[in-house]
């Protein structure tokens, strides 16, 4: 190896130990969970950060067959609420991982 040159081994070490800690950002946000609600709790979404839709609870009183549209957008406005909370999380946990990195996709 000559002077001034990299140690291609510890660039080896570091991305190695970056990658360990991708996997293991990502095996967390695919177990953590959010909630999202609408109407002030009367629709709540639970998804994980990875955006998988885990439960969706709707009140009772907000169910008027009547009235279907208002549910639909309370459904809706919940989910968004979910989502926007995964990703931020995401981005929580991933930003200082790949802030550096130009990774396309990620927060």
């Amino acid at each position: 190896m000559q002077p001034g040159q990299p140690d291609m081994q510890m660039i080896l070490q570091q991305a190695q130990k970056m990658q360990e800690q991708l996997m293991a950002a990502q095996a967390e946000l695919a177990a953590a969970e959010v909630t999202g609600q609408a109407g002030n709790g009367l629709v709540q979404v639970t998804m994980t950060a990875a955006q998988e839709v885990r439960a969706v609870r709707i009140d009772p009183k907000v169910v008027d067959p009547d009235d279907v549209e208002t549910l639909q957008d309370l459904l809706v406005g919940a989910l968004q609420d979910a989502a926007q909370a995964a990703a931020q999380l995401q981005q929580d946990k991933m930003g200082p991982l790949t802030g550096g990195l130009g990774l396309p996709g990620i927060g």
